[in-house]
């Protein structure tokens, strides 16, 4: 038994544990489709007076989903009949996982998730801010780098209009908006200047908004990428440690194009491709409310599908999602139990539970060790 005899706070027979454990394996989790145990969920089990009490730690956030698990468990482990009843105590365990070769862990962040899309236009910053947010309502500690520094956009998505402040001179707070920390460029120039900056400025300025922020103790942090295959994304490629990246794009053709260089470019600076998100599916009428696929149809899913990566989802061309990000309200606090909310969290699931299922990294676990002569 191993490991699962682990689990127990108890004296139980080998043969209960092992039909517990059979029940376990069935009980799967909505965004990974993978066991309980796989996912190392289940941390605790005791049995007592018929009633089966777990730890369920869950390694991504997904708040919102504990009560479809706790009712499969229930449904899977009442069968045995040794157990009459079943109370689980849930928790978001997340931890830091690898990134690319030749980068270490950046201090106060445990895991990097970039958002890219080839073309301009395609609602990349409006996706990331949603799915910045959804993550945090299910549970996590978040925050949001603006790194498009010709064209930043969340100071206005979050309603954030403050400078940033600084406690020692050398490094800067982030501001905070409905429970996530941000920064951009967007804060520290008026809002009519222009970025006239050649490219190793871009990236220096970057690099300093990423590493000279006190950033705390942050389960993920979503980097808004600019459009493109250029510097900036050289840059993260090569000094940033990030865990996985996500492609936004339409299903026109010409935004098609150049997410697949995106992914490409991803793929040959050996970051994981967490999936593909398709922005503008279909066209939804605020009078009449027929939809319509007016970019064309099913282009992310093929895209997805032609390159062996996650097909996360299909968003719609709604205006409410254009006037909540503009009056910075974002939809997944606008609006949190409207179908377009739900979609964001869904992706948000499925990006964060494919991140928490990854190989674990230990780089912030072990202590420094420091030689001195004495």
């Amino acid at each position: 038994m191993g490991l699962f005899n682990k689990l127990f706070g108890n004296g139980i027979s080998e043969t209960l544990q092992k039909e517990i454990e059979g029940k376990l394996k069935a009980c799967l989790d909505p965004s990974s489709q993978k066991d309980l145990l796989s996912i190392k969920a289940v941390s605790e089990l005791q049995l007592k007076k018929n009633v089966l009490s777990l730890n369920i730690a869950m390694p991504y956030p997904c708040k919102s989903l504990w009560p479809s698990i706790e009712q499969t468990l229930s449904h899977e482990l009442t069968q045995l009949s040794d157990i009459n009843s079943i109370s689980v105590n849930f928790s978001t365990a997340i931890v830091s996982h690898d990134a690319q070769k030749g980068t270490s862990p950046l201090p106060g962040i445990k895991n990097i998730i970039a958002i890219a899309s080839g073309k301009g236009g395609v609602g990349k910053s409006t996706t990331s801010v949603n799915l910045a947010l959804a993550l945090q309502q299910e549970g996590a500690n978040v925050g949001i780098l603006d790194a498009d520094i010709y064209g930043p956009s969340i100071p206005t998505m979050l309603n954030l209009t403050e400078k940033p402040q600084s406690k020692d001179g050398k490094s800067m707070q982030p501001l905070t908006a409905y429970g996530l920390q941000a920064m951009s460029i967007g804060l520290l120039i008026e809002e009519d200047s222009p970025m006239i900056w050649r490219g190793p400025i871009v990236t220096q300025t970057l690099t300093q908004l990423l590493r000279e922020t006190n950033w705390e103790d942050l389960d993920y942090l979503i980097i808004d990428l600019p459009p493109g295959t250029g510097d900036v994304q050289l840059t993260l490629s090569q000094q940033i440690p990030v865990t996985g990246s996500v492609i936004v794009t339409t299903p026109q053709q010409v935004s098609l194009i150049d997410a697949k260089k995106g992914l490409k470019m991803f793929e040959k600076v050996e970051i994981p491709v967490l999936g593909i998100i398709e922005n503008m599916g279909t066209h939804i009428c605020g009078n009449c409310g027929h939809e319509e696929s007016i970019f064309g149809a099913d282009g992310g899913k093929k895209m997805a599908d032609q390159y062996g990566v996650t097909f996360l989802g299909s968003l719609p061309l709604d205006k409410r999602i254009r006037e909540e990000a503009d009056k910075g309200l974002p939809t997944v606090v606008a609006e949190p139990s409207s179908d377009i909310a739900q979609k964001y969290r869904t992706m948000a699931h499925k990006i964060s539970s494919a991140i928490g299922i990854q190989k674990r990294n230990y780089a912030n676990v072990f202590p420094e060790i420091v030689i001195q002569n004495t």
